[in-house]
């Protein structure tokens, strides 16, 4: 069973012993154990990736992703796994007093880094930045590095993702904003899967709603940085929502 991921720290890593693992990974890495699936085989790609790489059948999952309505088109969504909000990586002090996207748009000659096709690019153009001022980027390493060399400004991304790169690269003097609630409210994240793969994704759905919140469950995810709230979150999910 291929699961497509990031290197996106702590949703998905290379750990110091070689071993693929983070947040997504490891859940994703359980629930195919306990479906009687132990051939797991994480494979490593970039965002843009994920999707073409669903409905071409290089893998069967995919990491955690907001399931937009553009994304449904071409792709089925699991019960939400993590609940989080956006964060801006910036540099240590954050030297231009940045507070989220409103901020970014507000000052003329701020710039931001995005993923290309991420979430974060869409909501930056919807709080008013220009598209002349955002740099599109594929990997996270890249856009990170352009945080540091001062090429942008600012890095929008999930802030989880951003905290978990801080805590690895403690020598790149960042830091990370919060956005806050009152601007973007935290957004749902979920396992993608081809259109074709409803089986899949049923009995995948039916681990979820009996794992998701249990004990077994937060003691995975904790070790990852993700609080009993955190976890609430996404245990008492309503409805499948839309990195």
């Amino acid at each position: 069973m291929k699961f497509a991921y990031l290197i996106e720290p702590p949703f998905n890593y290379v750990g110091s012993d070689g071993r693929v693992t983070g947040c997504d990974v490891e859940l994703a890495r359980h629930v195919f154990w306990e479906l009687g699936i132990a051939d797991f085989e994480p494979v490593e790609t970039e965002f843009a990736e994920l999707l073409p790489g669903l409905s071409n059948g290089r893998w069967s999952m995919t990491t955690g992703l907001f399931s937009t309505k553009e994304r449904r088109r071409v792709a089925q969504f699991s019960l939400p796994i993590w609940a989080l909000p956006d964060g801006l990586l910036v540099k240590k002090g954050n030297p231009r007093g940045l507070t989220g996207y409103s901020a970014v748009a507000d000052l003329n000659d701020a710039r931001l880094a995005v993923i290309r096709d991420q979430f974060q690019h869409r909501s930056a153009i919807e709080f008013g930045i220009a598209e002349e001022r955002i740099a599109i980027f594929e990997t996270y390493a890249e856009a990170a590095m352009a945080v540091r060399e001062g090429i942008v400004d600012a890095y929008a991304s999930v802030g989880r993702a951003h905290s978990g790169f801080i805590e690895q690269h403690q020598d790149w003097a960042l830091e990370l904003v919060v956005v806050p609630k009152e601007e973007k409210p935290a957004a749902f994240g979920s396992f993608a899967f081809n259109l074709s793969d409803t089986i899949l994704l049923k009995e995948v759905d039916k681990f979820l709603s009996e794992f998701l919140g249990s004990k077994a469950h937060r003691k995975m995810v904790a070790p990852f940085g993700f609080s009993s709230g955190e976890v609430d979150l996404v245990a008492h999910a309503p409805t499948k929502n839309g990195h």
